[in-house]
């Protein structure tokens, strides 16, 4: 069960984790192969144990995992640039630093969209997935992925944690306050 948890948790943080890593050179990037691999052999666990959980037939499991295939890749872009915006966004905002006005209505206008991407995204999903599930089958699907994403977003945070930590030579940091100094919103 512990190894499934870890794996379901590697699939799901790699995207937004390698998102959150300063982008290497071309010449230094990871190994996607091994990620993909990985995402997989995660993402054939998770789809065992939604299969067993939710006792869905042969059927239904071939279409979820078509599913889960389909809108996973449409919503690990949006969580990409999300991230990217986020993470300009902040460089805008830095305390004693001039934001530039207009970037940031473009970067608050880009995030609302994403967010918007992301409903449609759900609501699509959603829609597709009542054509072979029943009522009781997506929403119990729908709280296993909430379990899972909650622990994935705990992870980050421990993850976060110790790097910080380590980066900072086992200080911490105190709460709300992120890498560089700069205060996290609540």
């Amino acid at each position: 069960m512990r190894t499934l948890w870890m794996l379901s948790l590697a699939v799901l943080l790699g995207p937004g984790l390698a998102a959150q890593q300063p982008q290497p050179a071309p010449q230094q990037r990871p190994d996607t192969a091994e990620a993909g691999r990985l995402r997989a052999q995660i993402e054939q666990r998770f789809s065992e144990r939604v299969q067993q959980e939710l006792k869905l037939t042969p059927d239904q499991a071939t279409k979820l995992r078509a599913s889960q295939e389909r809108f996973g890749a449409s919503r690990r872009d949006v969580m990409r640039q999300q991230f990217e915006r986020r993470q300009a966004l902040d460089d805008q905002m830095q305390p004693g630093v001039a934001a530039n006005a207009d970037s940031v209505r473009k970067l608050m206008d880009g995030m609302r969209s994403g967010r918007e991407q992301m409903l449609k995204i759900e609501k699509d999903e959603d829609q597709e997935m009542a054509g072979y599930l029943n009522p009781v089958q997506r929403a119990r699907y729908q709280q296993m992925r909430e379990r899972l994403m909650q622990r994935v977003n705990e992870m980050r945070m421990e993850r976060r944690e110790r790097a910080g930590l380590r980066a900072r030579g086992g200080v911490g940091r105190g709460p709300g306050i992120r890498p560089g100094g700069r205060r996290r919103p609540i």
